[in-house]
């Protein structure tokens, strides 16, 4: 059988460094060649069937400087975009500002709250969803994601089912009722060593929530195998899907 083709849609600036790399993390995390995925810039671009139906799957990633709250004409029309996920059934998976648009485009609400800021290599727990979930359920109790953020999702749409928690943030991971989509706050595409050399490339993110230098900083940061392969579970769904 072929391999799935994924369609990843980024936010990020034509010079961030982690472009290429955030390609390559996906790649490693759904088992594929990262020649498999197409960049999409939603930037510049408008999100449309006819490109969603070039892929198999859509990967959303984080953002670099851009912030799912607030409100500008640009990421009303990106919420608007998003929405077609949904309406198409697309299998998708979403993580950190995917997580934070796909919640608000279908009707939860995010906003920026440095007082719930997260950084690091954090601890979570699944919820009784959670637990019976076929990507999630496998996960060992409590585990352990990368993250980095400072807006968060308060409240979930309405079609949303809330798979995973930590102490701070209640709503880190979630999947719709009515579509293959999955969310998550954290960063399963993330390794510790790539979740380093992001730190390294937003070092302004680590003195301002952690307030210290990235060299201090990852001296506590741990590798998360376990939620690698929640994208590699997903990956075997969308197989499932596709056949």
């Amino acid at each position: 059988m072929p391999s799935l083709r994924y369609l990843l849609i980024q936010i990020r600036e034509p010079q961030d460094p982690i472009r290429r790399q955030e390609v390559d993390c996906f790649a490693r995390a759904v088992g594929c060649s990262p020649d498999s995925i197409e960049q999409f810039d939603l930037l510049t671009e408008r999100l449309t069937q006819e490109v969603l139906d070039r892929s198999d799957a859509v990967l959303i990633g984080g953002s670099g400087n851009f912030s799912a709250a607030g409100e500008s004409p640009w990421l009303e029309q990106s919420l608007g975009d998003l929405r077609l996920l949904y309406d198409l059934e697309k299998p998708t998976f979403a993580s950190c500002w995917g997580f934070q648009a796909m919640a608000r485009a279908m009707g939860g609400r995010c906003i920026h709250d440095p007082n719930h800021a997260e950084l690091g290599s954090i601890e979570l727990q699944l919820t009784e969803a959670g637990r019976v979930d076929r990507l999630f359920g496998q996960l060992n109790m409590p585990f352990q994601g990368q993250a980095g953020h400072e807006d968060l999702v308060v409240e979930l749409p309405p079609d949303a089912i809330l798979l995973a928690s930590s102490e701070l943030v209640k709503n880190q991971a979630f999947k719709f009722t009515g579509a293959p989509i999955y969310c998550t706050q954290f960063h399963p595409e993330l390794d510790r060593e790539s979740f380093i050399r992001r730190l390294e490339a937003y070092p302004q993110y680590v003195e301002r929530i952690a307030g210290t230098t990235v060299e201090n900083f990852t001296k506590r940061c741990n590798d998360t195998p376990d939620t690698r392969r929640l994208l590699n579970r997903f990956a075997a769904f969308v197989t499932e899907l596709t056949q």
